[in-house]
């Protein structure tokens, strides 16, 4: 299942500017750089033996099991390139906003009179810095998929259904169903 906390960082990820390292070696040579040369730190962080660890990095051993392999490749995507991440969440927050590709089922909350029954639509539409402002910091603040989910279905309500307040006033948008998502810088 899609959620938008992975899409968002999986966004700020398209701004990398050099590769992740390859091979298991040098992501470990990375991870101990990042704990100040500390084996142990990395050993207790990946769940594995600190003399592991010290032979990963002197390439004694070279094929992790995939259970480590992707541990590993997470703990150095998470900590890959922070400058570059917090710039390219600043610029989308304050001046070229996210582009959003969502394809969902929307539940609406309408005046009287008109119809309320959800529907799945495909939308591809640019959100303004404030809209992707907020999913930053409500993703950088921890808040549940839930939540972001109707921040991204708020975005969305104001930018495409109510057209900025041109149209539909006082329509309340749900994100019910995600089918797919994502976003791009």
């Amino acid at each position: 299942m899609v959620t938008v906390a992975e899409e968002l960082e999986r966004a700020v990820q398209g701004a990398f500017t050099r590769p992740l390292p390859k091979s298991a070696g040098a992501q470990m040579r990375y991870l101990v750089r990042q704990h100040q040369h500390s084996t142990r730190q990395v050993a207790e962080l990946l769940g594995i033996s600190q003399r592991t660890v010290e032979r990963y990095v002197n390439n004694q051993i070279k094929t992790p099991r995939p259970q480590l392999a992707d541990r590993l490749r997470g703990e150095v995507l998470a900590r890959w390139q922070p400058q570059i991440r917090a710039r390219a969440r600043q610029a989308a927050a304050t001046t070229s906003g996210i582009m959003i590709d969502v394809q969902g089922r929307f539940g609406y909350t309408a005046a009287a009179g008109s119809t309320d029954q959800s529907r799945v639509r495909h939308l591809t539409l640019p959100l303004p810095p404030h809209h992707a402002a907020r999913l930053f910091q409500a993703q950088q603040d921890g808040i549940d998929e839930d939540d972001l989910r109707q921040i991204a279905a708020e975005a969305l309500g104001e930018v495409y259904f109510r057209d900025k307040g041109r149209r539909a006033h006082g329509l309340e948008v749900r994100l019910k169903d995600l089918v797919d998502l994502r976003f791009e810088l």
